[in-house]
């Protein structure tokens, strides 16, 4: 493989994994410049994910992350060889056959593509495979989960480089310092922008005051700072809102918002998390505490969670909910929710969703929806009461600052 194609299979074949392989794209200016049209498509390599096998033809069908499809077309000279997430070269590939090469690998097809980009007679296919791929996810998932933050830019300090961070439980707020040194790995989600690992790269100017951020790194023993090796901004847009139509065939949802009386149209795209919050009386049975009520339930046991909150039953990875000082930490809560399909929500279901901002007010593109948010709710306005907070006369108004979970995990 000479240099060129193995750079831009560095760029793109390892961009898609996550968060810790994401500056490697930074290391390779050139490998855009090589690229037309569809960027996974060079004139000699299609980068993508398999779709269909046929062995007796003995062709791939790959698909592009930009939606493209190319058949490869293989041969008895084809070479196949095997790499692990995040590798940058061919020096720890294995041999493997053609009958090693599965539906849903991301490959990269080398051979030298058609004009009309259809088709490209493969000498040699580069593999990760589905489920090296979905490891390397969930541990990237899991580091996130023990050594992550989320919050919201409560302030920028361009001069000393830092921003002030509030963090959010159900407890309360704590505002945390992030210093964001040269060295650090910043990253912004685009307008109407849904995946974690497609967040682009980024500056301190772009970052806004009110922007989500979540980052990984070390918290300071104190808790009021946070030294960084990764940032990911973006600005959110979170609405609660009643279902009034569900269309599965073009994958919209029209809601009615639940704090401004509006209608809007919710657009469910594959990569969006579809999740269900269990009812009060679930919610009972789940904590052993009412709907609002502060603290773990009796006798729960305890251990450190990321951003020195406590975790319950089930520790940083399991399917408890953490709690922090004293109160059940939401984001973590909705992270572990359990997942759903665009089929099972109905007319009048209670939603919240999170998109990033787009050119349209009227349309989100969803990142994160959570259905049976009139509990959800419910909870924020007693824990609000609890507090001592003032009262929202709606319990949709302040949703935003309320609930973060616009940038989800890898």
């Amino acid at each position: 493989m000479n240099r060129k194609n193995l750079v831009i299979f560095a760029v793109l074949l390892t961009a898609t994994i996550g968060p810790l392989v994401l500056a490697q794209t930074t290391a390779t200016p050139g490998a855009t410049q090589q690229q037309t049209g569809d960027p996974n498509i060079t004139p000699n390599a299609v980068i993508g994910e398999v779709k269909a096998i046929d062995a007796n033809a003995k062709q791939m069908t790959v698909k592009t992350d930009a939606g493209s499809v190319v058949t490869a077309v293989l041969s008895d000279a084809t070479s196949y060889l095997r790499v692990a997430p995040g590798e940058t070269s061919l020096a720890n590939a294995a041999k493997i056959t053609f009958a090693e090469v599965g539906e849903g690998d991301r490959v990269m097809a080398r051979g030298k593509v058609s004009d009309d980009k259809k088709t490209v007679p493969t000498r040699a296919v580069i593999v990760m495979t589905k489920a090296d791929i979905a490891k390397k996810q969930e541990a990237e998932r899991a580091e996130w989960r023990r050594r992550g933050i989320l919050g919201v830019i409560a302030a920028i300090n361009p001069t000393n480089k830092e921003i002030t961070v509030t963090t959010r439980s159900m407890a309360g707020t704590q505002p945390v310092i992030i210093p964001v040194a040269e060295k650090v790995d910043l990253r912004r989600y685009a307008p109407d922008s849904i995946k974690f690992g497609d967040a682009k790269v980024s500056t301190l100017d772009e970052f806004k005051v009110g922007d989500q951020v979540r980052a990984l790194g070390e918290r300071s023993t104190d808790g009021t700072r946070f030294t960084a090796e990764k940032i990911v901004t973006g600005s959110f847009r979170t609405v609660a809102g009643t279902v009034s139509a569900v269309d599965p065939t073009t994958g919209e949802i029209k809601i009615t918002d639940l704090e401004k009386k509006q209608p809007l149209t919710i657009v469910i795209k594959q990569d969006a998390v579809l999740r269900k919050f269990p009812a009060a009386s679930e919610m009972t049975m789940m904590t052993g505490a009412r709907p609002g009520a502060g603290g773990p339930p009796s006798g729960a046991a305890t251990q450190p969670a990321a951003g020195g909150g406590q975790a319950g039953p089930g520790g940083p990875g399991g399917a408890g909910m953490r709690t922090g000082g004293g109160g059940f930490n939401i984001q973590d809560m909705l992270e572990r929710l359990p997942t759903i399909a665009l089929a099972d929500l109905k007319v009048g279901d209670t939603i919240v969703v999170s998109s990033t901002k787009g050119a349209d007010p009227t349309r989100l593109t969803a990142i994160a929806l959570v259905s049976g948010a009139d509990t959800l709710l419910n909870m924020m306005a007693a824990r609000q009461q609890q507090t001592g907070g003032p009262s929202a006369p709606n319990p949709a108004a302040g949703l935003g600052s309320g609930i973060q979970f616009g940038i989800g995990l890898p």
